[in-house]
């Protein structure tokens, strides 16, 4: 399927680079290899799972319009494949999304409907959406097609980098680490898969301490692309069953990062992009792995 995917989204998805720097080395005490999906269309990765499946529809689905709910970067990418693919979008975000995301949406063309993510159900607006007015709906992760995109990230850089011990993805609903995780571990079945979350925000970490889903309040982390309360209900069977672990950061580590790669790198990376990041340059991931693939998975952030 991830396969697949990559054909189905070349016409919207870049290939991102791969970068390193003996900055980031030095300090990690490893090879590391940053994909750059903050580089991508979007500025995000989410326009290879939101284009994967609204490029897949037909047109009698596509003349129904399509709806979704994104803190974010997955309303830009459903906006862009929308709007290439010549469907009307209705997109659910919350009031207090960053600029940076909210108004590229509105740009797009897509109708954005705003709630309070801490008293309205974004989901249940959109059900409401769907009623009045119709579409199909496209999720941010809970969706075959949306983790098959995802993955497409994984088989890149293990084209451009095929001997990496280990791939650490940041985690929100899990859509970006179980499609990373399904591919990687067929193509490359030693490798292993980290993701990473904020402290603040480590539902999936409690989820597979627990042994099943956990729900915590709405969390309040600096990373608004990873405040998913709890993880998917298809993504999370395969984290259970692919992923080696979930690191956990401060918020702190987070922001230091992401000055430390404008600094060092000159790129602007998100705080939820550069939460794998800090999980690998505040020495989270165990030493024994020597060459990591890490995930920059955005880099959609207000001045």
């Amino acid at each position: 399927m991830v396969r697949d995917a990559a054909d189905r989204i070349r016409p919207l998805a870049r290939w991102t680079p791969v970068m390193t720097s003996r900055s980031v080395d030095s300090r990690a005490g490893m090879e590391v290899f940053l994909k750059c999906e903050n580089l991508q269309r979007g500025g995000a990765f989410k326009i290879r799972g939101a284009s994967n499946l609204i490029l897949s529809l037909t047109g009698d689905e596509l003349r129904k319009g399509v709806v979704a709910y994104s803190s974010g970067n997955h309303a830009q990418a459903v906006a862009i494949a929308a709007k290439h693919a010549g469907a009307k979008a209705t997109i659910v975000m919350p009031e207090d999304a960053p600029k940076a995301k909210m108004q590229p949406t509105r740009d797009l063309g897509a109708n954005v409907i705003t709630y309070n993510r801490l008293t309205d159900d974004r989901e249940a607006i959109a059900a409401k959406v769907m009623e009045d007015i119709g579409g199909i709906l496209v999720p941010p992760y809970d969706h075959p097609m949306i983790i098959a995109g995802q993955g497409t990230t994984a088989l890149e850089i293990l084209e451009d980098v095929p001997d990496l011990d280990a791939i650490v993805v940041c985690v929100g609903g899990g859509g970006l680490v179980s499609g990373c995780a399904t591919f990687a571990r067929e193509a490359k079945p030693d490798i292993k898969i980290f993701g990473a979350e904020p402290l603040l925000a480590n539902d999936t970490w409690q989820s597979l301490r627990k042994g099943e889903r956990v729900t915590i309040p709405p969390p309040e982390t600096v990373a608004d692309g990873l405040r998913s309360p709890s993880p998917g209900k298809l993504t999370f069977p395969i984290i259970q069953k692919l992923v080696e672990d979930i690191l956990l950061v401060t918020e702190e580590e987070i922001m230091e990062t992401m000055r430390f790669l404008m600094e060092r790198m000159k790129i602007v990376v998100e705080p939820s992009g550069a939460v794998s990041a800090a999980a690998v340059l505040h020495g989270k991931l165990p030493a024994k792995y020597k060459r990591v693939g890490v995930v920059i998975s955005g880099g959609n952030a207000d001045l």
